[in-house]
């Protein structure tokens, strides 16, 4: 029988899959260049492992499935979920079939503050009178994901994955490493698709290179009614070295309560530090609040040097797909991970045959980096643009003050396609911007000599 399993796993019942505990073998993957046509399967489906149940691994599953092919999604926790702020565009819901029922607020004020406390209303007159920016909890949002995917016919396995062995020969099976409450188990398939966040393991496996990572760090904090009606339909984000020195904090609204956080990627070791900055920034706004939950979490700044190798693809968190300047990832990992999983069914004709590397980057990597490349280029410059020092930051504020700016914003962020500007317009932008960096840099140089 062990021999049979061995002999033909992926045409053995899952089931009957768990074998006797054996070495795991990691060998260099080889690059696949295929003219001929690709083999058709015989007598079964194209089999799949998706790595991780996040909005990236459930929309890679949901997509799986529906298309034709045999689909496993592996999740380690199903019961938690990853640290987020939980804004989203407003086109996810549409897009993503997202229940209204799901958002806990409707975000239609935001607030940028600078170091200095200069206060921007940034959205109370630039949004239209249907858009609002939606706000929920990832706990809420996964779990309906994965059961979306489930529906669709994905299998859902609540088990840490520990090896991957990788194939030595094109058409041979990966082979999946895992445990069920504390039983190793084995299941052999023919593509993986990596959406295990950060940290990936299945990166590591597959040797894609390594990549700098921000820390986010909040606590969820319940507020008295009377402090919780104030952030009823209101977002805020805080700037300066105080709560960040590479990036912002926040203070987003929740069902029944505050996500109050910050993130850095240059001080991750200080990380308190600035949390205790943005709750000394807001403690007239949440005293009487009670913490409930704290929560850490590594975040991507760029993508990975690899995102497919083999038959193996990343998407979400594990291909680095977290935009600067907005640190925005839900999207983009659902997206990212949709994709991915529709460019394997269109390739393997609905599941009907074999696919191989060259495949994976035709119809997933360059159409996701012809989609979304210039928009991850152009936040990074942003962020380097405007977060590095206190003046920038300054800066930052006073030209977000702009509502032709926050409609510009609004456009791009909600929709997630470039907005068209007035030329015009544009140009005002930009000597607006160069002015307000030229004149914050002189006040800031003025305020240290002050502290000195």
């Amino acid at each position: 029988m062990a021999a049979s399993l061995l002999q033909n796993p992926l045409k053995t019942p899952f089931s009957e899959l768990s074998i006797k505990k054996q070495k795991p073998c990691f060998l260099k993957p080889r690059h696949l260049t295929i003219t001929a046509t690709h083999p058709q399967l015989q007598g079964r489906k194209l089999r799949a492992a998706v790595i991780g149940g996040g909005p990236a691994g459930s929309s890679a599953a949901e997509a799986l499935a529906s298309g034709g092919i045999e689909t496993f999604l592996f999740e380690r926790s199903p019961s938690t979920a990853k640290p987020c702020g939980g804004a989203i565009p407003l086109c996810m819901i549409d897009e993503f079939s997202i229940p209204l029922h799901l958002i806990d607020r409707h975000v239609t004020k935001m607030k940028i503050i600078s170091p200095s406390n200069l206060t921007v209303d940034f959205g109370s007159k630039s949004l239209r009178a249907h858009e609002f920016i939606p706000m929920l909890r990832r706990e809420v949002l996964d779990s309906f994901l994965r059961t979306r995917a489930q529906s669709a016919g994905a299998q859902l396995i609540p088990s840490l994955v520990t090896h991957l062995e990788i194939p030595s020969s094109p058409f041979s099976p990966y082979i999946v490493h895992h445990t069920i409450n504390n039983s190793r188990k084995t299941l052999a398939v023919d593509l993986i698709i990596g959406a295990d966040g950060a940290n990936s393991k299945v990166a590591k496996f597959i040797k894609a290179g390594n990549y700098t990572c921000a820390i986010a760090f909040q606590e969820r904090i319940r507020l008295p009614d009377e402090k919780m009606e104030y952030y009823q339909n209101l977002a805020e984000m805080y700037v300066g070295d105080d709560v960040s020195p590479d990036f912002y904090a926040w203070v987003f609204p929740k069902c029944d309560h505050v996500a109050v956080g910050t993130g850095t990627v240059c001080a991750k070791q200080d990380i308190k530090l600035y949390q205790r900055g943005i709750k000394e920034r807001v403690k007239n706004k949440i005293n009487g609040g009670k913490v409930i939950k704290v929560e850490a979490h590594p975040i991507p700044e760029h993508p990975r040097p690899i995102r497919v190798r083999g038959r193996v693809a990343l998407v979400g968190d594990a291909a680095g797909y977290v935009t600067k300047c907005s640190g925005e990832g839900i999207y983009f990992a659902a997206k990212s991970g949709r994709m991915c999983g529709e460019a394997m069914v269109r390739a393997s004709d609905g599941g009907e045959s074999m696919i191989s590397e060259d495949d994976l980057k035709r119809e997933y990597l360059l159409e996701w980096d012809e989609k979304y490349l210039s928009t991850f280029r152009f936040l990074d410059l942003l962020q380097r643009v405007f977060y590095g020092s206190n003046a920038a930051r300054e800066a930052l504020v006073e030209v977000c003050g702009s509502e032709y700016v926050q409609r510009m914003t609004f456009d791009s962020y909600l929709y997630k396609k470039l907005a068209k500007g007035d030329r015009l317009e544009d140009l005002k932008m930009v000597l607006g911007t160069i002015g307000s960096l030229m004149r914050c840099k002189i006040v800031g140089r003025h305020m240290e000599a002050l502290k000195l």
